[in-house]
């Protein structure tokens, strides 16, 4: 693989499936602490992130992402393990390129929100940049593909990301999403569809929206990006069912509850996978070419994306096939015994 490879694979309409999630799965797996979300999974147990990269290929990402989201300076220095900076990035690049190299898969490095980034104080601008520059430096020395910068609510700090990359990438592409909030605007001021459209101009391959936002409050901003941009589009929600009056992940409410359920009652919120396979259909006909699932994927919600993109991944075949099963299947092959007396006797007259 190599830096023309992202542009390659999108070049005439071609589309990639590529599998973000990563902190909150390892959180709900007892590996990593809510709150701080740092990734020290990467240096305690480099063998379970390695496995969860090929458990994301197996279920059609086409991309390995490096786990280095919040594994910045800041954050560390916030646990106490700032010394390990280097090696806890490292660590995930070589195990990200290892698995891209084996599966055939792209890799790409990770920078993202700094968390101390303010608009109007140019002394941070300063150190988040310092922050990017090393970062973006130990992705190329460790043979990225790309690099993906995420996860951004003012478009200055996106700018900044996509200026390291340009400055200390050694033309590696950019791959610049934004958060979503609770209106369409970035936090300085800009809609999101512009703030795309400058982040495009400034010379990123791909542009769009990560994190925050669930399928149903996504899809109507993505619409704008997608008609404000000349280039590929890039939509990875939360699985969460976000609606018009709580339109992010950190907004939403559990079913019975009035307080806000991030981040440890967002199960209750999770989305069907059929809501899931709706926001794949609408992302492909409305022509995104680089699509995923973020904070709460899982595979078998990928499976679903790469599979409406017509990927065929390996995954595929043990997608649900109820026709074979003894009470809810298919009547003519199984005793009405089950599928009409023990069906109403559990499931009533639901269908």
């Amino acid at each position: 693989m190599g830096k023309e490879d992202l542009h390659k694979r999108l070049a005439n309409g071609g589309t990639l499936v590529v599998a973000e999630g990563y902190l909150f799965e390892f959180e709900r797996r007892g590996y990593l602490k809510a709150g701080t979300y740092v990734p020290e999974v990467v240096i305690e147990h480099p063998e379970l992130v390695k496995q969860l990269h090929e458990e994301f290929v197996h279920a059609g990402s086409e991309v390995c992402l490096a786990f280095t989201y919040y594994a910045h300076r800041e954050k560390m220095a916030l646990i106490g393990r700032e010394e390990e900076l280097e090696k806890i990035n490292r660590t995930a690049l070589k195990i990200a390129r290892e698995v891209a190299n084996a599966t055939g898969t792209l890799m790409a490095g990770n920078i993202c929100n700094s968390t101390i980034y303010k608009a109007d104080d140019p002394s941070t601008h300063a150190i988040v940049e310092g922050m990017f520059k090393e970062q973006v430096e130990w992705c190329v020395e460790e043979g990225a593909d790309f690099i993906v910068a995420e996860s951004y609510t003012d478009y200055g700090e996106a700018k900044l990301a996509l200026e390291a990359i340009k400055k200390y990438g050694n033309g590696l592409p950019a791959v610049v999403t934004f958060w979503a909030a609770m209106t369409d605007e970035t936090g300085d001021g800009i809609h999101l569809a512009e703030a795309c459209k400058k982040i495009e101009d400034g010379g990123a391959a791909v542009v769009g929206l990560n994190c925050s936002r669930g399928p149903a409050t996504m899809l109507p901003l993505l619409k704008e990006i997608k008609a404000a941009c000349k280039g590929p589009v890039a939509a990875l929600p939360v699985p969460y069912r976000t609606t018009k009056e709580e339109p992010t992940f950190f907004c939403v409410r559990a079913p019975g509850a009035d307080v806000r359920a991030f981040p440890v009652d967002l199960p209750a919120c999770l989305c069907g996978r059929s809501e899931i396979q709706y926001f794949a259909e609408a992302c492909k006909e409305m022509g995104i070419q680089y699509v995923g699932i973020c904070c709460g994927n899982s595979s078998h919600y990928l499976r679903i994306v790469a599979d409406v993109y017509g990927k065929n991944p390996p995954a595929k075949r043990y997608a649900p096939e109820m026709s074979k099963h003894y009470i809810f299947g298919d009547k003519a092959k199984f005793t009405t015994y089950y599928t009409d007396k023990i069906k109403s006797h559990i499931a009533g007259t639901a269908e």
